[in-house]
């Protein structure tokens, strides 16, 4: 059978696990039996309510914080796209037969994002296992008041578990911040081009993934060639940051003395042998010589640069790709094509983090760049540069650093 052939709509309200969908806005968009039946909810009294309207706070008990802890949960999911398993909570819940009556309840929950077509988040998944009965029987073992002792000492590693979590976010965004500050301390402004040329730099929406992406803008000596270069170091944090600084260092030294990008590449490869997580980094580099008009290109195993004509034709320079730097065991020389141009036409080098999604085929990313670049063609460098982030950027973020680079030829 093929996945064509599952019914994943039935599979969801079979499930045995109490399983509730909510938008990013937290209204239910579904609920399966089991969750209903836990609950003790019919289907409409919870479809297109918010889950705090359908299930709030105690009101006869001001310390009852079990709801705002999964709002909060909840919300960091729907904003980061990282899952969350929450410690045990304590939340009451209304007698559905028996209004004002609150009945005190145990449940482990468990938060996990729903990716759309784009990799946004587009829903929530929130599963929780009920667990008063074991809660109470634990209690009745430890005799009349063990249960509200096991309430407490949940209550304590609860609270110890969100200090421990805060702790972690706030070094992570530590971490984040001199990454970042580091990322754009090494990163050139385009002036070598002037209002030619324009870079952006995009961050990924979570606070760990601060990436090794990177570009360069080099006026050769003789100042009728310019090259432009972007590149990709694997991993995350303050680590790949310093790689990509040595990488970006490496490989404009290199441009400065090479006969043209494939040799840069070559000299770059064989650098990056010697520098620890410089392994299957991608980088392409571009040539322009301004005089005749043409673009000699060599890329290791980074996405094509893109070339707008004038009527708005793309051409995709995907004709000397070859591994990223440190895939092969043995150094091999690495290819390298050219390209004409005429005044007017706009160069695009980029990040993965432009382009891919999760779930997606990565042309499809490609053909929605170049449609962009096409729509947006005659507007200046800086125009272009954020048109072209705000058509392939979700609104909800990315996953990846991407940094881009818009040069008027």
């Amino acid at each position: 059978m093929s996945t064509s052939d599952i019914d994943f709509e039935a599979v969801f309200h079979a499930l045995p696990g109490a399983v509730a969908l909510l938008s990013r806005d937290l209204v239910f968009a579904d609920a399966n039996e089991a969750y209903l039946s836990l609950s003790g909810l019919t289907r409409e009294q919870v479809m297109g309510r918010y889950l705090f309207d359908v299930f709030p706070d105690n009101p006869g008990d001001p310390s009852a914080s079990g709801m705002r802890n999964l709002q909060a949960s909840l919300r960091r999911v729907a904003s980061t796209g990282e899952s969350d398993s929450m410690a045990l909570q304590r939340y009451d819940v209304e007698d559905p037969d028996r209004p004002g009556v609150w009945e005190e309840r145990y449940w482990s929950p468990i938060n996990v994002p729903v990716l759309g077509p784009d990799g946004a988040v587009a829903l929530v998944l929130h599963r929780v296992e009920e667990v008063t009965e074991l809660i109470r029987a634990r209690g009745t073992r430890s005799g009349g008041d063990g249960a509200r002792v096991l309430e407490a000492e949940l209550y304590t590693r609860a609270r110890e578990l969100q200090e421990l979590n805060t702790r972690l976010r706030e070094a992570h965004a530590r971490e984040r911040e001199v990454a970042l500050h580091l990322q754009q301390a090494m990163l050139p402004v385009p002036d070598p081009l002037g209002h030619r040329a324009a870079v952006r730099y995009r961050p990924a929406t979570g606070s760990l993934n601060v990436c090794g992406d990177w570009y360069d803008l080099i006026d050769l000596s003789d100042r009728d060639h310019t090259v432009v270069a972007v590149g990709d170091v694997v991993g995350h944090g303050l680590p790949a940051a310093g790689v990509m600084g040595q990488l970006r260092s490496a490989l404009s030294a290199a441009s400065r003395v090479a006969g043209g990008p494939a040799q840069a590449l070559d000299v770059l490869g064989l650098y990056a042998r010697h520098v620890d997580g410089a392994e299957s980094t991608t980088a392409v580099s571009v040539f322009i010589d301004w005089t005749g008009h043409t673009l000699t290109y060599s890329s290791a195993g980074h996405p094509p640069p893109l070339l707008c004509h004038p009527d708005g034709t793309v051409t995709f320079l995907d004709q000397a790709t070859d591994p990223p730097l440190g895939a092969r065991p043995e150094h091999v020389s690495r290819p390298q094509s050219q390209v004409g141009f005429t005044n007017g036409s706009t160069l695009v080098l980029y990040t993965d983090g432009l382009i891919e999604r999760r779930h997606e085929d990565i042309d499809t990313g490609l053909h929605r760049l170049a449609d962009s670049l096409t729509r947006h063609r005659t507007a200046d460098p800086d125009q272009l540069a954020d048109a072209l982030l705000t058509d392939l950027i979700p609104p909800a973020g990315i996953t990846d650093d991407t940094a881009l680079v818009v040069l008027r030829l």
